[in-house]
């Protein structure tokens, strides 16, 4: 009878025993790796919830960039309009190319020192593209911490886990007992780490492929605007000159 109450009671211990217990209860090293993990995963959350507003608000600005663009409107209009300061990348990219040829209407090309032998064609493409990245690479930023987190996170809970079974057998050898109550305390941190590992990884590497995607999916998008625009300011290009050969006749 005694025997029953003792496990009973051993048993509601571990029952009542909440997870934040069991941190706490553990040594410096499983603290360490525990704590780390939770702030790894708290900060790839907030860059998740950062990315998917700002591409988001990206796409819908775009769209609506695009929608003036298309409209048949005056592209001088639309490029007063956005003055110095595009909201999205691709009218960043359109501010580029507008502001290489206007310089180039300015200063002509004859003039041009730096650029010289260069086409208009080539330099304002150069200038779309230089935009294009810059504005990529902002998109960009912060995701190698998901990825490192998806790659890392894992790996340092399989380290908890590994110091959890060593605290095991520690335990084993100084009580000189293998009954459960001993070894219990280490196998649950080295599992908690573990599932902490998982906790962070799983959802940066889903967040990263995800958002990984998207973002290739506008770099898509870009760069086909890229080719549009170029084409666009092409014929404009050659009809400039045609014009100012018939003038010269």
């Amino acid at each position: 009878m005694d025997t029953q109450t003792l496990t009973d009671v051993t048993a509601n211990s571990a029952v009542q025993m909440s997870m934040w217990d069991m941190v706490w209860a553990s040594d410096m090293v499983t603290k360490v790796v525990m704590i780390g993990l939770i702030a790894a995963s708290i900060w790839s959350w907030a860059i998740i919830i950062e990315k998917i507003g700002t591409l988001r608000q990206v796409k819908r600005m775009s769209k609506s960039f695009e929608e003036k663009f298309w409209s048949g409107g005056s592209l001088d209009r639309l490029y007063d309009s956005i003055g110095n300061h595009p909201r999205d990348p691709m009218s960043a990219m359109f501010i580029s190319a507008m502001k290489e040829w206007k310089r180039t209407n300015i200063l002509k090309s004859k003039t041009d020192r730096g650029l010289r032998g260069v086409s208009l064609q080539q330099r304002i493409e150069k200038a779309m593209e230089v935009s294009m990245d810059k504005e990529l690479e902002a998109l960009d930023t912060r995701m190698g911490f998901l990825a490192s987190t998806g790659s890392v996170a894992p790996l340092v809970g399989l380290f908890g886990t590994v110091w959890g079974i060593i605290n095991s057998f520690n335990a084993i050898a100084v009580t000189q007992t293998n009954s459960l109550s001993a070894i219990a305390p280490g196998i649950a941190e080295a599992l908690f780490t573990t599932a902490f590992g998982l906790i962070a990884a799983i959802p940066a590497v889903v967040a990263y492929n995800k958002i990984s995607s998207d973002i290739d999916r506008y770099a898509g998008g870009l760069e086909n605007f890229l080719s549009e625009f170029s084409s666009i300011l092409s014929r404009e290009i050659d009809d400039t000159a045609i014009k100012a050969e018939m003038a010269g006749e």
